[in-house]
């Protein structure tokens, strides 16, 4: 009996020294993996890297890691032209991305993702400088512009036009409800119906104003835009990728 207890204190020992090895190892491997992250993507502050499942030693031996989890804020991504005001870069305040079935060398040099998921946010006041926030001469006596974009509700932007017709600025913006969807590495906004600013107007003249597009591309580890949706504090983007290269 007393050989039992003793063999049972040595197990949950030598239990505890394995957990707080593997803890250790883990911390180490997610501060070596976000420091070359964030050289090799060149990014203004250290990311966020979490490496999950347990045993972590075991999946460093088999070289490949389960899950790994990278969160990066304020991110500068490269922009197009815009329908607006041309080229600037876009800041996305949180991106966050899954990486699953991660191959990786011991050194950590490199690291190569089946897989891999995510959102991105931006805010609203970033995506206006896409926007037509320039009065534009719709015809004779008319100009508008965007002022404002906003949550629309029911994944739909609201977007805020300013109008002048006939040298009078129209008491009250007008709110036209638009979609928001992802074409060819761009985040498109389409107004679902045009705002009646009382004069006849062409409806190409008006879209000028209403709709406008944003390209987002260069994303870290070479992930892409998926789809948007409205969200109260800006548009949430899903991203994706497969066999995306973290580091190397």
């Amino acid at each position: 009996m007393r050989a039992l207890r003793i063999l049972l204190i040595v197990a949950v020992v030598l239990g505890g020294l394995f957990i707080a090895a593997d803890r250790l190892a883990v911390f180490f491997a997610e501060d070596e993996a976000a420091g070359r992250l964030r050289t090799s993507e060149g990014l203004a502050s250290t990311p966020d890297v979490s490496i999950k499942g347990f045993p972590f030693l075991t999946q460093a031996a088999s070289g490949t890691l389960d899950e790994v989890e990278v969160s990066i804020k304020d991110y500068d991504a490269n922009a197009g032209t815009g329908s607006g005001n041309g080229a600037k870069p876009v800041r996305i305040e949180k991106l966050t991305a899954r990486m699953t079935d991660v191959d990786f060398s011991g050194d950590f040099s490199s690291a190569t993702a089946q897989r891999a998921t995510g959102t991105a946010l931006v805010s609203y006041s970033e995506l206006l400088k896409a926007a037509q926030v320039k009065p534009v001469q719709l015809a004779r006596g008319v100009t508008a512009k965007v002022i404002g974009l906003s949550d629309g509700g029911d994944g739909k932007i609201a977007v805020s036009v300013e109008a002048t017709v006939m040298g009078r600025k129209l008491p009250q913006p007008i709110t036209v409800t638009s979609s928001a969807t992802v074409r060819n590495g761009e985040v498109t906004v389409d107004a679902d119906s045009l705002p009646n600013l009382g004069v006849p107007l062409a409806e190409d003249k008006v879209r000028e104003i209403t709709d406008f597009r944003q390209r987002i591309s260069d994303l870290p580890a070479g992930i892409e835009l998926d789809k948007v949706e409205a969200a109260p504090d800006g548009v949430n983007i899903s991203v994706k990728g497969s066999n995306v290269r973290l580091v190397g």
